[in-house]
């Protein structure tokens, strides 16, 4: 089922050539955010011509709604109809994870580039899966990247820069802490993210994901071990039919070891009081130290180990200069730009990778390899040690 919308308001590119047909698969927060991506990337960005031309979703009078907020010029509630069009090139995946495998897989096997929102699935036999059938699509000129957008914050991007420079020395460990508190509330209501057969898992898989990915991306280190922990703090939520179980986590710890012989520590809670949506980054290296936060996304702290002692001292930088990734094409300097700009930058990057033939990142390899951390530190919190009953109650009565 189709519903005309109005049509796209996307700039075209300065490019020759077919525009590229787009279709975004979800409309809720995600889908809302790449929209905006996708209605305003050509007015920033020189990038190929493209149309939005399909916004797909289950709900057809919801979809068809969203389509005409959002710039797109038609909506469709079957996605596999939409795919085996000849007007459609790319098909951006923002439905929940237990979708990904399936469309991913036939979006590529139909010709069609593909992005998809993080995590690349809810297991890893899927996400093997869909790197397989990336890969086979790539040697027919198909390209398809993994949605991890804060590699598009200037800061941090920024960040990998100045530490592929050397201008950290070796880097020795980092700490990632993904803090976010919607869930604090007990009753906060269930919804599928909260459901293992539908979201795979909870805070390890929505948001310690982020962390892992910029661990690797910026130190340009891979994860060799993981150890974790999970824990779900509120076992039952409100639904629609009364009180349900939650089965995921609602938070988790890990500890991983990389090459380059590095450590890393990262936390991630969707219970934690007060913290809204904070990514809390530290990079130790010889030579220096750098400190982002995400809910300051403008800033990055860095500290120069080489200065003397007596001038050294953590700087703010305020990542809005032209030289900075990104900025030139945004506002003059000192004004900042903000969350959503992370995705503009992401589709320009895909688009300009489409135009250029060569593989965008993170690749779906990339993706499968946050992957196989997340189930390694899934399988480490099944059979983590515990503290016999015995040895715990002498704590107890010893701090008593």
């Amino acid at each position: 089922m189709s519903t005309p919308a109005h049509p796209s308001e996307s700039t075209p590119s300065r490019r020759s050539g077919r525009p590229l047909g787009v279709a975004a698969i979800g409309y809720a927060f995600m889908g809302k955010a790449h929209s905006n991506a996708w209605r305003n990337v050509a007015s920033f960005f020189d990038v190929p011509a493209f149309e939005q031309k399909v916004l797909v979703g289950r709900d057809a009078t919801a979809v068809a709604e969203a389509a005409a907020r959002y710039g797109w010029a038609e909506s469709a509630t079957d996605w596999r109809s939409v795919i085996n069009r000849d007007d459609i090139h790319i098909i951006d995946i923002c439905a929940p994870g237990w979708m990904h495998a399936e469309i991913a897989i036939a979006a590529l096997e139909a010709g069609k580039h593909v992005l998809v929102e993080k995590p690349l699935a809810n297991t890893l036999a899927e996400a093997e899966l869909m790197t397989a059938a990336a890969a086979k699509a790539r040697a027919r000129g198909v390209q398809s990247m993994i949605g991890f957008n804060y590699r598009r914050v200037p800061a941090l991007a920024l960040a990998r820069e100045l530490i592929s420079e050397g201008r950290l020395g070796t880097v020795r460990h980092v700490r990632a802490a993904y803090l976010q508190d919607w869930l604090s509330d007990a009753q906060a209501p269930m919804t599928w993210r909260l459901r293992k057969e539908t979201a795979g898992s909870g805070a390890l898989g929505d948001i310690a994901s982020h962390a892992i990915d910029q661990i690797q991306f910026l130190t340009g280190q891979a994860v060799m071990e993981a150890s974790g922990t999970l824990k779900t703090f509120v076992t039952q939520r409100p639904g629609d039919q009364g009180m349900e179980n939650v089965t995921v986590d609602d938070a988790a710890w890990a500890t991983l070891w990389l090459t380059g012989d590095m450590g890393a520590s990262v936390e991630a809670s969707r219970v934690a009081t007060g913290q809204k949506n904070s990514m809390q980054i530290e990079i130790y290296g010889t030579k220096g130290s750098l400190t982002f936060d995400l809910e300051n996304l403008n800033e990055l702290g860095f500290l120069d180990a080489t200065l003397p002692s007596r001038e050294q001292g953590f700087r703010r930088i305020l990542v809005n200069e032209p030289e900075h990734p990104y900025l030139a094409a945004w506002w003059p300097q000192g004004h900042i730009i903000g969350w959503e700009h992370t995705f503009t930058h992401q589709v320009r990057d895909f688009l300009l990778a489409i135009k250029d033939g060569t593989q965008p990142s993170p690749s779906f390899e990339e993706g499968l390899q946050v992957q196989r951390v997340l189930a390694s530190v899934e399988e480490s919190a099944s059979n983590r040690s515990v503290l016999t009953p015995v040895h715990a109650k002498s704590l107890v009565a010893e701090g008593a």
